[in-house]
């Protein structure tokens, strides 16, 4: 990748709300990422949407005295939940209390800027799309696998977001399997997600593991519990792309979050999995994501400078 992936174009304030840290940042006029920064996100229920502008309004004022050569024309903010990014509305986060949380309307309000507002993983699946693994199609999926699991859609060239309901593959029904977080069952992020691994192993083994990671030590080092509930997440996983294959036909498929961090003993059982699924269907790549732990950020940015040139050309 480039040192500065975004490249050339209007500055920019961004900044990707968790459900335990917000990171935000000051993009540059060539896309030098300035002022990086992880703070506690400051939960308050209901009025946790203000807490964050008013947090996102001070390091925004901290920016302007610590780069005053660069000013940001607009402000992109990502929320993880259900989004309904053409209203700038956080329809609902359940781990974040809110609901119907004018996020930017508050925004312009707190910032005094134009705000780009929407999902964190379609921000992060925008810079891969635009900018990293996914670069040069115009048919992806780019799932991210950590806690949960969710994707970002692209068809024709363009983001597939359906009034925000779009991307929760994780949603999906793969197997008569577990409960899932959300009151369904089988879902496949109750079962392919690094927090599904990590929980389905202590619950069969009786041992905690630290993480996904801890699991697939263990398995390749021989515990046949953790082979298996290895082996039951990659063939769920596959059964959720090949969902995505059949109805979208994408190019590629890029995997990012943790659990793609495993490398050959993701991929290549994936890989496997899949040429038992498909037949005719066009096969997409399969790959690792590029961006990096910033993609978020960088898809907020992005969206930050669309939404200058939209008001430019306007």
């Amino acid at each position: 990748m480039p040192p500065h992936p975004l490249g050339a174009g209007a500055a920019v304030v961004a900044f990707d709300v968790g459900g335990t840290d917000t990171k935000s940042a000051l993009f540059a006029g060539d896309g030098t990422m300035l002022g990086l920064t992880r703070t506690p996100t400051p939960l308050a229920g209901a009025e946790t949407p203000s807490a964050v502008l008013a947090l996102a309004a001070e390091i925004t004022a901290r920016y302007a005295r610590e780069f005053p050569a660069v000013a940001p024309r607009a402000a992109g903010i990502i929320v993880p939940g259900l989004v309904d990014d053409e209203n700038g509305i956080g329809v609902f986060a359940a781990n974040l209390g809110w609901r119907d949380a004018p996020f930017r309307e508050l925004g312009v309000d707190r910032l005094g800027l134009p705000v780009a507002f929407g999902h964190d993983v379609r921000g992060a699946g925008e810079a891969e799309f635009r900018l990293g693994a996914a670069r040069g199609t115009q048919d992806a999926a780019v799932l991210v696998i950590g806690t949960g699991l969710a994707g970002a859609f692209f068809v024709d060239g363009r983001p597939h977001i359906a009034g925000g309901y779009a991307g929760e593959i994780g949603h999906s029904i793969v197997a008569d399997g577990p409960d899932c977080s959300c009151g369904g069952r089988g879902h496949l992020e109750a079962i392919a997600s690094a927090g599904a691994i990590a929980r389905r192993y202590a619950e069969r083994s009786g041992t905690p593991a630290e993480g996904a990671r801890a699991v697939l030590q263990r398995a390749q080092a021989g515990d046949p519990l953790a082979q298996a509930v290895w082996d039951e997440a990659v063939h769920a996983l596959a059964l959720g792309i090949a969902q995505v294959i059949t109805i979208i036909a994408p190019e590629v498929v890029v995997l990012g979050g943790g659990l793609a961090q495993a490398g050959p003993a993701l991929f290549e059982p994936l890989e496997a999995a899949l040429d038992g699924m498909l037949t005719f269907h066009r096969r997409p790549r399969i790959v690792a994501a590029q961006i990096g732990e910033n993609a978020g950020l960088i898809g907020a940015a992005l969206r930050a400078r669309d939404l200058v040139q939209t008001e430019h050309t306007a």
